[in-house]
């Protein structure tokens, strides 16, 4: 009630914004533009989302219930005002509120349960993280439905204000349940400028950040693009498509995360995914035409995808520590604002730009996957001290032999 119910309620909203391929045709048609003008947005969401956690992690950490209500008034005023700017025709509001404004929320909202969850699961940090995060995944199951259904007869703007309703409500509920366990105290360390650029420069992270900014990249590169590739092969029934993927994104994020504590070396779980994804994609580079080849393609991906996001936590816990966890985890989101500017983009340059077949797109992104799982064997499997301060960083340099 303290960590697991509270994780759940506000990802279970967040993770509404992976449900932009069924909202922007409709937004688009509102306004009265072609989709390719308010795209964008949804790459300007994933951008603050990533920034806002970079950024907002020493926020988080100090109250997380503060963190919480802050996310829960940008993410639900962002979703309003961009029912306002689609009854305006306003472009740019489209992009400020449902990217920009929105995308704070979702960033300060995806990092607050993640360190309390951990306090409370310390035995099973994976499982702790795969309560957490599938809540994001298990998003677009609940409202995929409810989207196609709710526009279709209602149309997109009472879809978003109800969305921003329900987010309201479960969101300050999830503020005032949420705690941290009682027995734990924050470290009161005050965080600089050169704190950042020391854990920035840590070649450890550094490939760690690669790693999940090609993942998420190739992942974003498909998930904007699923109804069009749905269509693309004749499937009709693109909600119901929709929710099947959503749910191998949430047993990913779970699955993977749980597995995860069972692995002495964490990184083991990015192989897996990895090299589950490079196949598929190659299968569908050469297989692209057919339905069967196409779905088993992006739930495939979309459960290495989710689970790339709920082993990050655990992975950089085991190897930097638990106590600036958030901090260190929110940098490392920002490989997802990145990848919300390429990954959609990526696909829009190939198919729509280029006029190239799908099987192009699949080809490009089966290298990318090859390169992170590359870059995945090259993370080494010790625990590092990352230094912080001059206190820490003079500790560093002891003789280990003088300590013992």
């Amino acid at each position: 009630m303290r960590a697991a119910v509270p994780a759940l309620l506000i990802h279970a909203c967040i993770g509404s914004v992976y449900c932009w391929s069924l909202l922007k045709g409709d937004i688009a048609t509102a306004v009265g533009c072609p989709v390719g003008e308010i795209e964008f947005a949804f790459s300007l969401a994933i951008f603050f989302l990533g920034m806002s956690a970079a950024f907002g992690g020493r926020f988080v950490e100090k109250n997380v219930t503060a963190a919480s209500v802050v996310s829960c008034t940008c993410f639900s005023s962002g979703l309003l005002l961009t029912v306002l700017s689609i009854y305006w025709k306003w472009e740019l509001g489209i992009m400020l509120s449902y990217g920009c404004l929105m995308g704070v929320g979702l960033g300060i909202g995806y990092l607050a349960p993640v360190k309390t969850l951990m306090l409370w699961f310390k035995e099973h940090k994976g499982l702790a993280t795969g309560i957490a995060i599938s809540g994001f995944g298990l998003s677009k199951v609940i409202f995929s439905p409810y989207i196609e259904w709710c526009s279709g007869l209602y149309g997109v703007q009472t879809t978003l204000a109800t969305m921003s309703v329900i987010s309201i409500f479960s969101m300050l509920t999830a503020a005032w349940l949420i705690k941290k366990p009682s027995d734990w105290v924050e470290p009161k360390v005050k965080w600089k400028a050169q704190d950042y650029l020391h854990v920035l420069r840590n070649g450890t992270f550094l490939k760690i950040w690669f790693v999940f900014y090609l993942n998420i990249t190739c992942g974003l590169a498909l998930i904007a693009f699923e109804k069009n590739i749905a269509l693309c092969v004749g499937i009709a029934a693109v909600g119901l498509l929709s929710s099947v993927t959503a749910f191998f994104n949430t047993a990913g994020r779970f699955g993977y995360s749980t597995v995860s504590d069972y692995t002495e070396n964490k990184q083991t779980i990015y192989k897996i995914l990895l090299l589950s994804s490079v196949i598929v994609m190659l299968g569908g580079s050469v297989l692209g035409g057919s339905a069967v080849v196409v779905v088993l393609m992006l739930c495939v991906v979309n459960a290495g995808y989710g689970g790339g996001f709920s082993t990050l936590p655990t992975l950089l816990q085991s190897k930097f520590g638990m106590e600036k966890i958030s901090t260190i985890h929110g940098l490392a989101l920002s490989a997802w604002a990145w990848a919300g500017l390429s990954g959609n983009q990526l696909s829009n340059l190939i198919i729509n730009r280029w006029g190239m077949p799908y099987e192009v797109l699949y080809g490009v992104l089966a290298a990318l996957y090859f390169v992170a799982l590359l870059l995945t064997f090259s993370i080494p499997r010790n625990k590092e001290l990352i230094d912080y301060g001059e206190e820490q960083q003079t500790l560093s340099k002891i003789d280990p032999s003088f300590i013992s």
